[in-house]
């Protein structure tokens, strides 16, 4: 009896000893750590450059549930292909898989991180590398998940071709100069969402099944290229959108099957300005574009505008959105010709929005879109308006084919 006792307590002392944290604490910097398949006990403090190998993520780093399973505070430090999992559930901790505070020259990569509240938290880190990783959130209802990734006063990080599936959002706050390339991002609230940032650069990424593709707020210089979002429905459902920002380029993006596909708010913010918005794919959308305040100024070149139920919706009056500039997009509704074989209709494109039409505004009534009386009322909404209809945008030169565009 007494030798089963001092085993038991031997295995309770065992348990207690997070032997990972010792041999972290007794290595030279500098030093590679190769962990053989196994489960480590997490919360662990890394504060000197060194590496953390868990080879083919076999070595997973488990938390107690309660706080950070990895935080660093040294910069120069890597940790690649570990499973992390088992951090704690309070926000106000920002209680993460990995958390980075206030360093510069560390790698995150490929590691699956599940069960966790945040996924990688960066806070006050420059010049990291966070990429190839799997983040999950835990099975919370969508507002109380946390973020997959988190950057907060972090600036000219690279975070690429990350996988994120049933978090919170990516989210980018006060942080600049940022290379985010090539991630996925699916059935998340905010796929990418940015505020008070600038000269971030948004490229090659696929969001699909999310609330919101990708929100701009309060920033400015930043390129979103390349980019596909993909099924981003509900109330609240968008592409890319656009909130007071300034000297923004949208170029050669797809935004299909959204609510919205491309939502302007007060943008550019800056008098004098533009945003730039050029060679995208607007398609299949209730709406292609939605206006919403004082939006003008923005400069739309060689888009392709097809198969949406609206083109472009203002919700706000005397919002002066025919300033925006449309020259040279492809319009499936265009009803002009072209005579000399340019590709280019010989008359301007209009869209207009008809008194008769107020209607559209009505939500409920949209489940009858495409139905036969609902064409003919529009057929006859122009064919005799009652009032003067009001322009919308004018497309001096619209394209007649979109390969000319493609």
């Amino acid at each position: 009896m007494k030798i089963l006792s001092m085993i038991l307590l031997f295995i309770i002392q065992l348990q207690a000893t997070n032997l990972l944290q010792e041999a972290i604490d007794n290595a030279a910097e500098g030093s590679l750590l190769e962990l053989p398949e196994g489960v480590y006990k997490g919360n662990i403090i890394i504060d000197k450059p060194l590496i953390i190998d868990g080879k083919n993520q076999k070595a997973i780093i488990e938390g107690d549930g309660n706080g950070t399973v990895i935080t660093i505070t040294s910069s120069f430090v890597t940790i690649k292909n570990l499973t992390i999992r088992g951090s704690g559930a309070q926000h106000e901790r920002v209680d993460a898989g990995v958390r980075l505070k206030k360093l510069n020259h560390s790698k995150v990569l490929n590691n699956k991180i599940v069960d966790v509240l945040f996924g990688i938290d960066l806070d006050e880190v420059d010049n990291c590398d966070v990429s190839n990783n799997y983040i999950t959130s835990k099975p919370f209802s969508l507002g109380m998940r946390g973020d997959a990734i988190r950057l907060w006063y972090s600036n000219d990080n690279i975070l690429k071709k990350n996988y994120v599936t049933k978090s919170r959002d990516f989210v980018v706050w006060y942080s600049h100069g940022n290379l985010i390339e090539g991630n996925y991002g699916e059935h998340c609230r905010y796929s990418l969402h940015f505020m008070y940032t600038g000269k971030n650069i948004v490229k090659n990424n696929v969001y699909k099944h999310n609330s919101v593709g990708i929100f701009f707020m309060y920033s400015q210089d930043t390129i979103a290229t390349g980019n596909v979002i993909e099924n981003s429905l509900g109330t609240t459902g968008l592409g890319i959108g656009l909130k007071d920002v300034t000297n923004y380029t949208i170029k050669d993006n797809t935004m299909i099957y959204c609510a919205r596909g491309l939502y302007i708010d007060r943008s550019p913010f800056q008098p004098d300005t533009h945003n730039y918005i050029e060679n995208n794919r607007l398609l299949y959308n209730s709406e292609a574009v939605h206006f919403h305040s004082l939006s003008i100024a923005n400069i739309f070149k060689n888009n392709i505008i097809k198969g949406n139920i609206e083109n472009i919706i203002n919700d706000s009056y005397n919002t002066k959105i025919e300033e925006n500039i449309w020259d040279g997009n492809y319009w499936d509704n265009y009803e002009g010709f072209d005579k000399n074989g340019d590709n280019i209709g010989d008359t301007p494109h209009t869209e207009h929005y008809y008194a008769d039409k107020l209607w559209l505004f009505n939500p409920s009534l949209k489940f009858f879109y495409g139905s036969p009386i609902i064409s003919i009322i529009n057929f006859l909404a122009k064919l005799a308006p009652i009032s003067e209809p009001v322009e919308l945008a004018k497309d001096k030169h619209p394209k007649m084919n979109i390969g000319e565009i493609l």
